[in-house]
């Protein structure tokens, strides 16, 4: 226990050592009034010895429960208190959604992100995080436990979709169709468009703190119809992706070939996770079902620091000290 102003208490003690030098400073002296006779008779007597003890005893429990009431109303305006730190502490997994966003993976992207919408809602601690990839990747939402503002951005990215394959054009369309295009068509001309390795290269790298050990998954959305050169090919990002624990649960279009299905299922198998086909009934809850399985890793959040008054000690002395001179009064009264 400490105390915020720990002079107040220092000063309750000066004012007790001056009223204790006030109170028997000259105590001794005579100061006038009547001698009585045969005293040395009266202190003999029963009675009187059982008075004066009584008077004593008395006045050491009053001048006690002063002393004690004075102290404690000192350590009240002293401010007594604790330090107290809490750790948030959470048994997290972060979880990135990788999406390519090429036009041939929009009709599965958009089931993706309403269903996605639930499972968010759903999450108890988890880090949620978002990437869109085309030519380069971007960053919609980095891992946060923001529920709120990944619901908002998945959203925004469903809108985004209906709008640059809709028939209606509404006024903030340019908006819309920014949203996902912008950033994510950078090096098209130069090195092409739908770069899965790429892709799933940069999710990879946005997880922070790849040396700590906890559990990392990647969803990732693509036809894996490579229409360029990318800088990482989907291989590599397989292996980055088992260098740092990365767990990949693949969703692909139902127009995949076969040579695309199979290279895309042997690639997320090599990184211990699972694929699925876009028509296949269930898939979002069995790829949650499958993330449920995965093991979780204590993640230490932030810590708090908060100064917790401590009254209690001091009230109790000094609510004891009170009812103490009160009893005394009623004796002595009595």
């Amino acid at each position: 226990m400490e105390l915020k102003y720990g002079f107040v208490f220092l000063i309750g003690i000066v004012v007790l050592v001056l009223l204790f030098f006030l109170q028997f400073k000259g105590k001794d002296k005579y100061k006038g009034g009547k001698k009585v006779v045969g005293l040395s008779y009266m202190e003999e007597d029963p009675y009187y010895k059982k008075k004066v003890l009584q008077y004593k005893i008395l006045s050491y429990v009053l001048l006690l429960s002063f002393v004690v009431g004075i102290l404690a109303s000192f350590w009240l305006l002293a401010r007594p208190y604790k330090v107290v730190v809490n750790e948030k502490e959470n048994y997290n997994r972060d979880i990135i959604l990788c999406i390519d966003v090429s036009t041939s993976v929009d009709e599965l992207n958009l089931k993706l992100v309403e269903e996605l919408k639930n499972t968010v809602k759903n999450l108890r601690g988890e880090r949620f995080g978002i990437v869109i990839f085309n030519a380069s990747a971007v960053m919609l939402s980095p891992l946060t436990d923001d529920y709120e503002f990944t619901i908002d951005v998945l959203d925004q990215l469903k809108k985004s979709l209906e709008t640059y394959n809709g028939d209606k054009v509404p006024d903030d369309y340019f908006y819309r169709v920014d949203y996902i295009m912008s950033g994510t068509t950078l090096g098209a001309e130069e090195r092409g468009s739908s770069l899965i390795g790429d892709g799933l290269a940069t999710s990879v790298y946005d997880f922070p703190n790849l040396e700590e050990e906890r559990t990392r998954i990647v969803i990732l959305s693509t036809d894996n119809e490579l229409e360029g050169t990318p800088i990482v090919t989907l291989e590599e990002a397989v292996s980055i992706c088992k260098e740092n624990n990365v767990v990949v649960y693949g969703i692909g279009t139902k127009e995949m070939s076969d040579i695309e299905m199979e290279e895309m299922k042997t690639a997320v198998e090599k990184t211990g996770g699972r694929f699925f086909l876009e028509e296949e009934s269930g898939t979002m809850h069995e790829i949650v079902s499958e993330i449920e399985k995965a093991g979780k890793n204590l993640i230490k959040g932030s810590k708090e620091m908060k100064m917790v008054e401590q009254v209690e000690v001091p009230v109790v002395f000094l609510i004891t000290s009170v009812f103490f001179v009160i009893l005394v009064t009623k004796i002595t009264k009595g």
